[in-house]
């Protein structure tokens, strides 16, 4: 399963850095000319089983647009932001990799997490502590989710569903 997000992060980076490569920016040539032959090597390391290359060089990428000083070129995405896009993309994998039954299993929970996470959101009184918890619950549940972990999930899910009834929420 998390060799499905971490292919998914790959996947998506191959696709930013196409998508800005083939568009014509009047950008640095040459910049722009070590850019795609980096981005050819990552898509070599990847396809080779070298993932680990293959971030590296995506990385080097980022940090190359940042230094020549390229407007239009991708910026390296903050760690929650990564993370959205890589579960974006690892969607379609999941539904091919994942029994019918799991993947059910996964969004029932997934259901009710969000509906119990945002009613305890919104209430009221509720102290920065508690808020919190809620926050460090529900992103404990979303990764045993990303992980194709229901146990796990469903353990948050009650940890939540302990607090929504503790602040009189109805879980």
């Amino acid at each position: 399963m998390y060799k499905v997000l971490l292919d998914a992060e790959l996947s998506k980076a191959f696709d930013v850095w196409s998508g800005y490569l083939n568009a014509r920016t009047g950008e640095d040539d040459q910049v722009r000319a070590r850019l795609r032959s980096t981005l050819h090597s990552a898509r070599a390391a990847a396809a080779e089983g070298d993932p680990a290359s293959a971030r590296a060089l995506v990385a080097e990428m980022y940090d190359d647009a940042r230094e020549a000083g390229l407007p239009w070129a991708p910026v390296r995405p903050g760690p929650c932001a990564a993370d959205r896009q890589a579960r974006d993309y690892a969607k379609d994998e999941l539904r091919q990799v994942l029994p019918v039954q799991l993947r059910e299993d996964l969004d029932s929970i997934a259901l009710y997490l969000r509906v119990t996470g945002r009613r305890l959101q919104t209430a009221p009184g509720l102290d920065a502590t508690t808020r919190q918890d809620i926050l460090y619950i529900s992103a404990r549940a979303g990764m045993a989710l990303d992980l194709a972990h229901p146990t796990a999930a469903r353990r948050e899910l009650e940890r939540l569903k302990a607090i929504a009834r503790r602040c009189g929420v109805e879980p």
